[in-house]
């Protein structure tokens, strides 16, 4: 038996994987907002915490998040597990936001907090971690999905 969107799966496991690697690593070698420059004023590793969404949105209230990251990861479970056969493109896409929702999920369940720090100093953009990474690559693959061409033979089944 095959299984039906590969690709979505190993997509989503090893972004999970990944990503929770990534923080463990974090979580046993830094203080929290201890910074590791690796480009000065460019590129640092920087342990932070985030309690909201992306940018620390919602962060004095965000207890909810930690459902909708459930809830996220089970719709997305059903699609590739009970939805249709999905272009590699979209198996890739709707991978990435599953290992990127399950990995900030599992931090807000597990720590109450998801744990950042990939820290670009040179643009002052917020501390990220690579479950954020992982999700905005999946918006671009969906992106790339939805522009593409039908293959013809899709096509000219639906128009008979």
């Amino acid at each position: 038996m095959e299984l039906k969107n590969g690709i979505f799966w190993a997509a989503a496991v090893i972004s999970l994987i990944l990503d929770q690697l990534s923080k463990y690593l974090v979580l046993r070698n830094f203080e929290i907002t201890e910074t590791l420059p690796l480009w000065q004023n460019v590129f640092h590793l920087t342990y932070v915490t985030n309690t909201g969404a992306a940018f620390s949105l919602f962060s004095n209230g965000g207890a909810w998040l930690r459902w909708l990251s459930l809830g996220v990861s089970l719709g997305l479970i059903a699609l590739g597990w009970l939805g249709p056969k999905l272009n590699n493109f979209e198996q890739l896409g709707y991978g990435f936001i599953l290992g990127g929702a399950l990995g900030n999920g599992i931090d807000r369940f597990a720590l109450g907090y998801v744990v950042d720090f990939l820290d670009f100093r040179l643009i002052q953009f917020p501390v990220f971690n690579l479950a954020d990474t992982f999700i905005n690559l999946g918006i671009v693959c969906l992106l790339i999905a939805s522009f593409r061409p039908k293959s013809r033979s899709s096509s000219s089944l639906k128009d008979r």
